[in-house]
Order: C-alpha cells, then structure tokens, then sequence
C-alpha cells in the first residue's frame, strides 16, 4: 500500500467517527449554520481528541464564514481540513542524521506505549535505506523489555547489545554506542525504562544516559524521539511535557494509531506541545511506520466523511 492508504487503513476508526457524527449534522439537504449547529460541530471535533482550542478555532472560523447561511457538508468540510492542515503545519523534518560517523537515536516513552515496536519499525526504515543498525536495550529494569528488542533484532538481522537485569542502563548505552563505533554501523537506537519506582529517578536516568552519549560522539543523540499511544489521547501531551524536560525530546512517533477513534490528538499534541510529529505507527507490522505528513494525515482523517 502506498502512503495515502496506510494512513487511511490505519485512521479508520476515526474516520468512521467523523464519517457518521458529521453526517448526523446533515440529515436533511443542506443546514443553517446556527449556535446549535456549531455547538454540535464542536462536540464532534472534541470527540476526535484534538484538543478544545483546535477545534474552538475551527468552529469560529466557520462561524465567520457561514454563519445564518444554509451549508452542505462539502462546504464544512472543507473549512475544517483546510484548518488543520494549517494547524499540523511543521517544517518538513526528516530525521537529523550524524554529518559524519554514526547517527544515535535515543527512544523514549512510557511502558506499554508501543516503544519496542516502533524501534523495530524505526530500525526497519533504516534497514530498507541499506543503513547498518546497531539496537542498544538500555531499559534494564523490564526483562521483558529486553526480551522484547531482542526478538525483533533476531527477526530484523540487527545486532543488539544488552546488559544483566537492573544493571546501570547508561552503561548499556555506552557499549551500544561503542559497538557502533568499532563495527562503523550507521545507526544506533537506544531503547530507554518507561517506568522506575519514581518519576525522579526515570528523569534522572534518562538525562545520564543523554549525557552519556553526548560524550561519546558530539551532537550525540541526533535525535531524541518520544513514542507515544495514540489511544492514550489527551494523556499524552502531559508526557510528553515530563519526558522534553528530562531529555530534550526531538520529535515524536505517534503509536497505536490504528486502535482509536481519536487520531485528532496529533493536533492537540502539535498545538500544546510544539514538537514535531515525525513517524505516526499505522499497524503491527515492522513496515507499518510511516513519515509524518500533515495534509495526507488530515485527508486520510476525513477520507470517509467526505
């Protein structure tokens, strides 16, 4: 499938949403554009999770423009994709690769987040450019997790370095990196713990391990990449606001897409939180990791509905 349909596929669900909710708005041929019918437009952008300003700005701009007049529903939504278009607007960011040597990657995100996956996914992006991969498992304190990467790094063909349970997770880094170096791979992602005893001490370890980096190759990590889940809605952008001040997130992946209705948090993310969204997971497959792109997200959201 091509980019367009895999985004669709993957926003089914709210485009199922937005399919039925605005139809619901135009039972009869054409309606008058009145406080009633905006406050109903309003709710069901809500419902999307993008936020209350985002869809407040949308409601008042076709308020401005239609008010007291009788609409069709290809007028509404045109409005509104032309509106978030403009609100999902981010300089086109490709990932920022090393100028010379080895690119890092640090992965950071809650347990159950869809971190794992979205790394085998980053790492498949890499592989399928022809790049060299080297995956360093620093969540220590989850076996599983560990367990995890190393599935998926036997699976893709990708070297893995990994430590004994609990033991310092920058130390793991520190030899991911070092391997990387010593084999001259291309790129090397560094899984990081979702979750210790207490939030302090997750900050804590993720900034060392930031440090930790950076001493070992300048510039280091390249990329400070947030996975997020989708489906965690608006719950997402107080992480997101924890983990950019522990580490200085670059981008995020946006997970799980595919499991909700509410694929309108993007824009609620992009709206609070500033940081571009720079993949958006689309399905469970390691090839299910697709390149943010604003327009062809907010088309695929409204596909349906149109």
């Amino acid at each position: 499938m091509g980019l367009f349909d895999k985004l669709k596929a993957g926003l089914k669900k709210t485009a199922a949403l937005l399919r039925t909710d605005i139809r619901d708005l135009f039972k009869t041929q054409g309606r008058l554009v009145d406080e009633v019918f905006l406050q109903e437009l309003f709710a069901i952008l809500v419902r999307t999770d993008m936020g209350v300003d985002a869809a407040q700005q949308t409601v008042d701009e076709i308020r401005a423009a239609y008010r007291g007049r009788v609409v069709q529903m290809a007028d509404i939504l045109e409005v509104v994709k032309a509106r978030l278009k403009q609100l999902l607007a981010q300089p086109h960011e490709p990932l920022r690769l090393a100028a010379t040597g080895p690119t890092v990657i640090m992965v950071a995100g809650v347990n159950g987040a869809g971190k794992t996956t979205s790394i085998a996914k980053l790492a498949r992006y890499f592989l399928n450019q022809g790049k060299h991969v080297v995956l360093g498992a620093a969540d220590t304190f989850r076996a599983a997790a560990v367990e995890q990467l190393t599935i998926w790094a036997q699976r893709l063909g990708v070297q893995i370095i990994t430590g004994p349970a609990g033991s310092d997770p920058a130390s793991v880094a520190h030899r991911a990196v070092a391997h990387t170096l010593e084999t001259q791979a291309d790129v090397c992602i560094v899984d990081t713990a979702g979750r210790l005893q207490t939030q302090q001490n997750l900050m804590q370890q993720l900034a060392k391990i930031h440090r930790v980096l950076g001493k070992q190759i300048p510039e280091a990590p390249h990329e400070v990449l947030l996975v997020l889940d989708a489906t965690t809605g608006q719950n997402g952008i107080s992480q997101a606001r924890h983990f950019t001040a522990a580490v200085k997130c670059t981008g995020i992946i946006l997970a799980k897409i595919d499991g909700t209705a509410k694929g309108g948090v993007v824009v609620a993310i992009r709206q609070q939180v500033g940081l571009p969204v720079k993949f958006v997971g689309v399905g469970e497959k390691a090839e299910d990791l697709e390149p943010f792109d604003a327009s062809a997200f907010v088309d695929a959201m409204f596909d349906e509905a149109g």
